[in-house]
């Protein structure tokens, strides 16, 4: 796997504890090991551009998706498709928030977001109860396998 963490936040951020999330995650679902996956994390401004330019909607938010191969995830027999993945855009300054009103760090929350944006681009969603149910799970699952391993 080849996963880019880029820091523009003036946040302080462990990239290589998003990458190795990363790793953990997409060799969890299966995705070819030659798959590249890119993780930014951005200021509130960058974040209410990104939000508004591409969502339509004003204000910053927590993380963003974007898509490039739409791979998907690899099934037990079958050989997992090469490509690219995508991007994962999150805004600590959103993140940090969302923590203290969730009870936990803002890291946790952040490794949190990454595991729910890279579920969006392996095609998952939450817009429907029964899509929400099983992405929330799946998340859930993936981010306490990972965090109880290191």
């Amino acid at each position: 796997m080849s996963t880019e963490v880029t820091n523009e936040s003036g946040h302080e951020v462990d990239g290589e504890e998003f990458a190795a999330l990363a790793r953990y995650v997409l060799e969890e679902m299966r995705v070819h090991p030659q798959a590249e996956l890119s993780i930014l994390f951005v200021t509130s401004d960058i974040m209410s551009e990104l939000h508004e330019r591409w969502m339509d909607e004003p204000g910053p938010t927590d993380v963003l998706s974007f898509p490039m191969d739409e791979l998907r995830p690899g099934r037990s027999g079958q050989a997992p498709v090469e490509g690219t993945l995508g991007d994962i855009v999150l805004c600590p300054d959103v993140a940090a928030r969302q923590a203290r009103d969730a009870g936990h760090s803002t890291v946790e929350e952040l490794l949190l977001l990454t595991t729910h944006g890279i579920l969006h681009l392996l095609g998952y969603d939450h817009a429907e109860p029964e899509d929400e149910k099983e992405m929330f799970a799946l998340q859930r699952k993936l981010l306490l396998t990972f965090l109880a391993g290191r």
